[in-house]
């Protein structure tokens, strides 16, 4: 009965050792399965793809807005100039130019290049491998461009 006792005490021991080992996340959530998954638990991903998705989400909407006045206001300040007799633009010339650029791009959009198929090839293959990080990742995102 004694040495049942012992082994007890022992096996406890042990066990709250393991215990003050483990993250406070690990004893909150558990562990997972799958590949980046295998360290994390489902919950965790889902809150570390949602938080990483709102800061990006957040920034695109910030930078975004920034970008679109820039391109905006200098487009207007350029109409007033021309407008106001500043400058003169040739849109003749403009028009010739757009064309010319709208060929080479259709040129060049009908064979993508290798690089651009096998960097979408890996992409593929990360997004399937942390399915739930992406989802936990796409909310957020769409979360901090909403906010």
């Amino acid at each position: 009965m004694a040495d049942m006792k012992k082994e007890v005490d022992e096996t406890l021991e042990e066990l709250t050792d393991y215990v003050k080992k483990q993250r406070w996340w690990n004893r909150l959530v558990g562990k997972n399965s799958r590949p980046v998954a295998e360290k994390y638990s489902v919950l965790t991903q889902i809150a570390i793809g949602g938080a990483t998705g709102w800061c990006a989400g957040f920034l695109f909407q910030k930078v975004g807005k920034l970008a679109a006045s820039a391109v905006g206001g200098g487009f207007l300040l350029l109409q007033i100039a021309n407008h106001t007799g500043y400058i003169t633009v040739d849109w003749r010339k403009v028009e010739r130019d757009v064309d010319k650029a709208k060929k080479q791009l259709k040129l060049k959009v009908e064979r993508p290049p290798k690089a651009i198929t096998t960097k979408s090839e890996e992409v593929q293959i990360f997004v399937k491998n942390n399915i739930i990080l992406m989802g936990g990742f796409a909310g957020g995102f769409l979360i901090g461009l909403a906010s």
